[in-house]
């Protein structure tokens, strides 16, 4: 991590009004018992702009997440700002400290990151920049309090590139695809590595449906899969070495999630208005 070179909260609009629970029209909701009712992460991690993506890990000592400044800042204009990136926060016990920055590219050479996840000292994320079309899968090491050695870490293009989620024995791979075989729309899926190498996709068939899954998420003991469905949070347990039929979890407009050893749940939150998405910020449900 680095020093943010310009303050995020600089270029939030001047005229964003920070939205609290107090005046949120449609807050996340309890769907399942074990839970402490979902509320925004204490500390500095929130802005009138955009928070996103989160990703804990399983100590609970550090939040990485994705912001950029506004809900309408293009493509090309998140890659200039120079704030729209990867940014980490430090528990300190009570709060969480001010985010820095997490710079994933060299000097002078411009890059887009995003959708963040970290495995030992091992970052994998997703990144529009120079010297390639389209979005990539990229990783990064984490060396002497730096991400440093960047270079490109695609998968087989039916992975796509989005949210993915490796097992903490590295052994299992998960992440959201339309390829054909799936029960329709996006799907979970899920490839073991054996011997080095990531096998042939498998779907996940107990928590797919017709409907949108997507970004999905492993506990780090591995016995629960989390994943995103119609703008809710939903969890299906491992029993048996089989996934078992899903069930919501935190809803509505609740998405992304991420769980720490002590199994609290951290998620994205986005607030509409007039049926308009104004901001988003990071959530937590603390386990019970």
């Amino acid at each position: 991590m680095t020093a943010t070179p310009v303050p995020r909260a600089a270029l939030v609009p001047a005229g964003a009004v920070k939205v609290v629970p107090e005046s949120d029209d449609h807050p996340p909701l309890l769907h399942a018992d074990g839970f402490v009712a979902p509320v925004p992460v204490p500390g500095a991690v929130n802005t009138a702009g955009v928070e996103d993506s989160p990703f804990i890990l399983p100590d609970g000592q550090t939040l990485y997440f994705f912001f950029t400044p506004a809900l309408d800042v293009p493509p090309e204009g998140q890659i200039l700002d120079g704030v729209t990136g990867i940014y980490a926060s430090a528990w300190d016990g009570t709060a969480w400290s001010e985010p820095e920055r997490v710079v994933l590219q060299d000097p002078g050479k411009l890059a887009g990151d995003g959708c963040p996840f970290v495995l030992a000292d091992t970052m994998w994320f997703c990144s529009a920049r120079e010297g390639y079309t389209g979005m990539h899968w990229y990783t990064a090491k984490f060396r002497g309090g730096t991400w440093l050695d960047w270079e490109l870490a695609d998968f087989a293009p039916e992975h796509e590139v989005g949210e993915l989620h490796i097992s903490a024995d590295g052994a299992e791979l998960v992440f959201a695809s339309e390829q054909p075989g799936g029960a329709g729309g996006r799907d979970i899926w899920m490839s073991r590595r054996v011997d080095g190498t990531w096998q042939t996709p498998k779907n996940v068939v107990a928590v797919n449906t017709a409907e949108f899954e997507g970004w999905p998420a492993l506990n780090p003991s591995g016995d629960e899969l989390w994943f995103s469905r119609n703008d809710s949070i939903w969890r299906s347990r491992r029993e048996g070495g089989v996934w078992q039929a899903p069930e919501m979890v935190i809803g509505p407009l609740a998405g992304e999630p991420s769980v720490d050893a002590a199994g609290n749940l951290y998620f994205v939150h986005h607030y509409f208005r007039d049926g308009e998405m104004v901001e988003a910020d990071i959530y937590v449900a603390y386990r019970k």
